[in-house]
Formats: structure tokens, sequence, C-alpha cells
């Protein structure tokens, strides 16, 4: 029996000196801090590693995380300066600096920052309008983590940053944003789509401008080019008839034509001065007659009187209506003789026939 009980109290001891074992060694994690209480009030801190406490007499409290949390608190409703109620989404990065501060100056320190952030938000958001509030995320920011982060200093938190993760505004005002958006889009549109249609436009009219320029400069400098072409074609057709007028000029001078020899030239010519149906009168010089009169002189020497008789006979009798002592030209028209042109006094220096139609 007495076995027994001295088992039982040996086992007491050695759970009783476990127990306090437990108790005086505490291991304390990085990043982590615990707040030590003696009879109640706070005793010291117990930082990363291994602590003692006194067993009975000290009392740990749950341990405090060092590192930087985040949280997301729900939308919040906040009034604008235009009184259009907003929801706001805010995230706060912080992190606690000082376990007894955060232990004792507050009593849940992410419920306090929690309200903190809403009721700054409101202040801050309610000097703005809904624009203004839409388009200030990094000012609305800056308010936020300025006011936070003095108020929480003496909590032992360090605000670091703080996000506005969704600013909704009413459906109402979203369906008007959006109508308003589209317009300034369709507006938009329409400007760039006439601005195109004016420059390109004006593209066109330069281009068909400098392509009028370049097509009249072409033609002045063709007109000039075929102007000098001209030119110089008549400067060589007047050259070579020149070059044959001194030729032929040359050439009879040379000669030494006698008057017979011209006589029998315009003789000659004289059936296309009278072609064409228009061809009713014509006007010849007095000195054809000349020229006839050694034309039949030359006859005379050739063939005697009795052959120019006979020419006067058949220029007579062949139909054609002419006098004696006129000469003819077959099919055309007849010329007075050398005679008839000594008769004339001077009085005119051409003569006039009408023509045989």
């Amino acid at each position: 029996m007495s076995a027994i009980v001295t088992a039982v109290l040996a086992l007491i001891v050695v759970a009783l000196a476990g127990f306090i074992v437990v108790k005086t060694i505490r291991v304390v994690p990085q990043a982590m801090a615990g707040i030590v209480e003696r009879f109640g009030r706070y005793h010291r801190t117990l930082h990363a590693g291994l602590n003692i406490v006194v067993p009975v007499v000290d009392r740990l409290r749950p341990l405090i995380d060092l590192r930087e949390q985040v949280v997301s608190f729900p939308p919040q409703p906040v009034i604008t300066k235009d009184n259009l109620v907003v929801s706001i989404d805010t995230v706060i990065y912080f992190q606690v600096t000082d376990a007894k501060a955060a232990t004792y100056e507050v009593a849940n320190f992410i419920t306090a920052v929690e309200q903190l952030t809403v009721t700054t938000l409101r202040n801050v958001v309610g000097g703005m309008d809904l624009e203004t509030t839409l388009t200030s995320r990094d000012q609305i920011n800056h308010e936020l983590r300025r006011e936070l982060d003095e108020a929480t200093g003496k909590w032992g938190i360090r605000v670091g940053r703080v996000e506005l993760k969704a600013i909704e505004p009413p459906p109402s005002i979203q369906d008007s944003m959006e109508k308003q958006m589209r317009a300034e889009r369709d507006k938009r549109a329409a400007i760039l789509t006439a601005e195109g249609s004016k420059q390109s436009a004006i593209l066109t009219a330069e281009g068909e401008k400098q392509a009028a320029v370049l097509r009249a400069r072409g033609e002045a400098e063709a007109a000039v080019v075929r102007a000098n072409a001209d030119a110089e074609a008549q400067a060589a057709r007047a050259g070579g008839q020149a070059r044959a007028i001194t030729t032929v000029f040359k050439a009879i001078h040379d000669g030494n034509p006698d008057q017979g020899l011209l006589a029998y030239q315009y003789l000659q010519t004289l059936p296309q001065i009278a072609q064409g149906d228009s061809n009713k009168l014509w006007i010849v010089p007095s000195e054809v007659g000349k020229a006839l009169e050694g034309l039949g002189g030359l006859f005379g020497a050739l063939t005697g009187g009795k052959a120019a008789g006979e020419s006067a006979g058949t220029a007579s009798g062949d139909g054609t209506g002419a006098m004696p002592g006129q000469a003819t030209v077959p099919g055309q028209a007849t010329v007075p003789a050398p005679a008839a042109a000594e008769q004339d006094t001077g009085a005119s220096s051409v003569k006039r026939f009408p023509l045989g139609s």
C-alpha cells in the first residue's frame, strides 16, 4: 500500500515539475512579440528566441505579429460634395511597431484602424465632387495615409499605404457616365473624321494645283520649244529658198538667156495660171507683150512669113474664137499679139483679159 502511494506521489511531483518547466521556458517565433504581466501589471516584452518567465507569477498574453499586415475593408458608402453616394472599397497596409502600445493603448487595433479609415475617408471625399473623386485617387490615398499615420502613432502602429480598391457610383450615374463617354467618343470620332476629310481635301487641292502648275510649265516649255523649232525650220527654209533663188539667178545670168527663151517659158506657165473654175479674169503685165513680140520675131526668123500666116489662119479656124494677130494657148485663153501691145500708150501697166469658161 505504501509503495502505491509513493508511486502516485512521484508521478504528481514529476507532473508538477514538467508543468513548471513548461511555464518557465517560452519560445517566441521570429517577427512575433509577447507581453508578460506580473500580478496583472505589464512586466516586460518577450522578443524572438528562448525566454524564461516565472510560473504562476508571470502571465504571457497572446503573441502579437510584428509583420506588415494587409486588411481589406468592405465597401463604405460615402457622400460626395455634389450629394452623390458612392461606395469606396479600401485596402490598408500597416505594421505594429510597439507591442506594448498596441496592447494597452487600444482595445482592438484592427477595428480601430477600420473605423478611423471610414471617418477619414468620408471627410476627404466629402470635400470633392464625383469627377474629382474618380480622378484623384493619389490625392485621396495621400490624405488617408497622413491622417491614419498621425492617429495610429500612439497605438504603436505605422500605416504604410492606403489604396482605394474600387469607387462605384450609383447605377443611374454609371449609365449617365457611360452615355457621356459614348457621346464624347462619338464627338472625337466625328472631329477626327472631319479633320481627315479636310486634310484629304487640302492635299488633293495641293496636288491638283501642283499638277496644273507643272502642266502649264510643261506646255509653256513645249510651246517655246515648238516656236524655236518652227523658227529654225522657217530660217532653214528661207535659207534654202534664198540659196535656191541665188542658184537659179546665178544660173540664169550665167546662161545669158535671150528674150525668146523668156517668152517661151512664160507661155508654158500660162496654163497653170488659168487652172481653177473660179479664174474668170487675168491681170497680165504689159511686159508680156514685149515678150510675145520677141517670141514672134523668133518664130518669124525660123519659119518665115508664110508659117506665121498659117499659124494665124489655124488659130482663127480652130473654134477658139481667137482673132488674127493673137496668140493662143490650147484650152485656156487668148493673148494679144505684140502689135496690140505696141499700140498701148502706157495709160495702164497691165491688161485684163477674160478667161474662157
